[in-house]
């Protein structure tokens, strides 16, 4: 008389069928990955993942060139590329813009997060930089132009040595994100000079002596980031934990399954091991 041994017998069952133990694998760890990352959203602030652009999005990718005044060659500068126009060419562009209308532009004077410095000894205090870029650049769609301009303020405090940057940035009303804002830059009556400059990538060579380049360091500011509220980490949770559940019975159901049908099998060859005859007759 046979025994059911479930654990003898699941061993059995993995040890025969390594692509089913793969899958059940597979699938637990996924099930505890989803209830591991509802628990973690009940303790934890979560960025909202529908918010694919930002304004801290929008600084980091400023902060991936420099600004340098001296000209360069075509192969280090980040500009639209052009192509001269034909005669007919032109004539068609200045009868399709006499016809479209402009688009509404806002200019934004914010203060933000990045640390200007130069490759010179050159003093950074009550100093404008502006450049001008394509919308694709900095993480906006399409080939809008966008005018920044970087002003860099000393505080008016003698005793303090400080800097502060201040961001002007015009461009298309439609492009810019209408999520949290940089805080507005203080109102500053100095008259500060503002210099030309081009925007070259970080990756590319460096600059020679000849050439006064700013290099651009940015520090993520949680507070531009926009997160899920408590509903709404709660319902995502919530089908998190509902996933893994469903999982967890597959899991489960596996493993009977696997017990259930290895038992049967064993106890059929037990029964035909007894029939034979010991001894041909």
């Amino acid at each position: 008389m046979g025994f059911w041994q479930p654990v003898t017998t699941l061993k059995d069952f993995v040890t025969q069928n390594p692509p089913v133990v793969t899958f059940f694998i597979c699938v637990l760890s996924l099930a505890l990955s989803f209830i591991g990352f509802s628990l973690y959203g009940q303790t934890h602030t979560l960025p909202n993942p529908d918010i694919a652009q930002d304004w801290n999005h929008i600084l980091s990718s400023l902060s991936q060139f420099q600004l340098c005044v001296s000209n360069v060659s075509s192969d280090d500068l980040v500009s639209p590329s052009t192509s001269p126009l034909t005669e007919h060419g032109t004539a068609g562009m200045t009868s399709l813009s006499s016809t479209m209308k402009p688009l509404p532009v806002t200019q934004l004077h914010l203060k933000v997060p990045v640390v200007v410095t130069c490759s010179s000894s050159q003093s950074l205090k009550d100093l404008g930089l502006h450049s001008t870029l394509v919308a694709s650049q900095l993480g906006f769609k399409g080939n809008a132009t966008v005018n920044v301009t970087l002003h860099l303020y000393s505080t008016s405090q003698p005793d303090r040595n400080d800097t502060y940057t201040c961001l002007t940035i015009s461009a298309p009303t439609h492009i810019l994100p209408s999520t949290l804002l940089p805080p507005e830059c203080p109102v500053n009556e100095k008259m500060i000079s503002t210099v030309q400059v081009e925007s070259v990538e970080s990756y590319k060579k460096s600059p020679t002596n000849s050439r006064t380049c700013y290099s651009l360091q940015w520090k993520h500011d949680p507070t531009l980031t926009v997160m899920l509220t408590k509903d709404e980490q709660s319902v995502a949770g919530r089908h998190l934990v509902e996933v893994g559940v469903c999982l967890l019975g597959i899991c489960l159901m596996l493993c009977l399954s696997a017990i259930l049908t290895h038992s049967s099998s064993h106890r059929y060859n037990g029964n035909d091991l007894q029939r034979e005859p010991l001894i041909d007759s």
